[in-house]
């Protein structure tokens, strides 16, 4: 969430210089629409605590179906909703920072890593 947190500041910052504060706006909304859903994701995936295959793949299976429920709600709700959105900024911002969530496993937490290194972590 951190990286998707960052993206979009940055998309917030650029969107703001190039279209004002409806654009700041609908950046900030595109990552809050993509930070909501893979909350809901997490939280889905977060209580499992069973240990077969069958099990984890059908707690995936429904985290995933979870947030592309709430996603497309919240992308309906702020399409109808804000009507002086940016849309180019709003959904790519949104994209963004849905495809940051899909590259999370492949970032690897540096203060874990240290502490493994080092044999804090027994």
């Amino acid at each position: 969430m951190r990286w998707q947190f960052t993206a979009t500041l940055a998309m917030m910052v650029t969107l703001g210089l190039i279209s004002g504060s409806h654009g700041a706006a609908s950046a900030l909304l595109g990552g809050i629409v993509s930070m909501v859903s893979a909350a809901a994701f997490g939280a889905i995936i977060s209580r499992y605590r069973g240990s077969t295959a069958s099990g984890v793949l059908i707690t995936a299976i429904k985290a995933e179906a979870v947030k592309i429920v709430v996603m497309f709600t919240l992308l309906w709700l702020v399409m109808t909703l804000y009507k002086d959105g940016v849309a180019v900024g709003f959904i790519g911002t949104f994209v963004l920072t849905v495809i940051i969530f899909g590259m999370a496993l492949f970032v690897t937490d540096e203060a874990k890593v240290t502490q493994n290194i080092n044999g804090l972590n027994r």
